[in-house]
């Protein structure tokens, strides 16, 4: 059982473990389902950037890479992210570059592949039922465009 503390979605993909991995690895198809401008250097240190049609950016660099296996990566908003269409304070304030942690572990199974991901250290109750929510919407679109389906306009298209 998770920690309440933690958002956590998983998800059965029909692909293998090596091509889920590409999803979270490779820019061109990470931007297939989420991201309008996909920053990724998939090495312990490397840089983690991927900005959403809405205006908003993550930030933060990958920690820890295992081929097929497991992604993780630190997480907050971009300095100026979604700014343009949110009031109050700033979401750089509210989770700063990096300020959290994104654990994605990838299992084969029957299907091709289990995807769990955890989303780590958001803080209050609001930041995590709004993480909640964009990740479901988002490894909906992956478990889409993996089975070579059409994910639709990405979420807050036009914004």
């Amino acid at each position: 059982m998770s920690e309440p503390e933690v958002v956590e979605v998983t998800v059965d993909i029909a692909v293998s473990p090596a091509e889920a991995y590409r999803y979270w690895t490779d820019p061109a198809w990470h931007s297939r389902w989420m991201g309008r401008s996909v920053r990724l250097d998939p090495r312990p240190g490397g840089e983690y950037f991927v900005e959403m049609n809405d205006g908003f950016a993550a930030l933060g660099s990958f920690v820890r890479v295992e081929p097929t296996r497991r992604v993780e990566f630190s997480w907050g908003w971009a300095p100026g992210a979604g700014q343009a269409v949110r009031t109050g304070p700033k979401p750089d304030e509210l989770l700063p570059p990096g300020a959290s942690r994104v654990l994605v572990a990838l299992e084969e199974n029957d299907h091709g592949t289990r995807l769990r991901l955890e989303h780590h250290d958001l803080g209050d109750q609001t930041l995590r039922d709004n993480h909640q929510l964009a990740w479901e919407t988002y490894l909906a679109r992956l478990v889409a465009v993996a089975s070579g389906g059409d994910p639709g306009p990405e979420p807050h298209a036009g914004t």
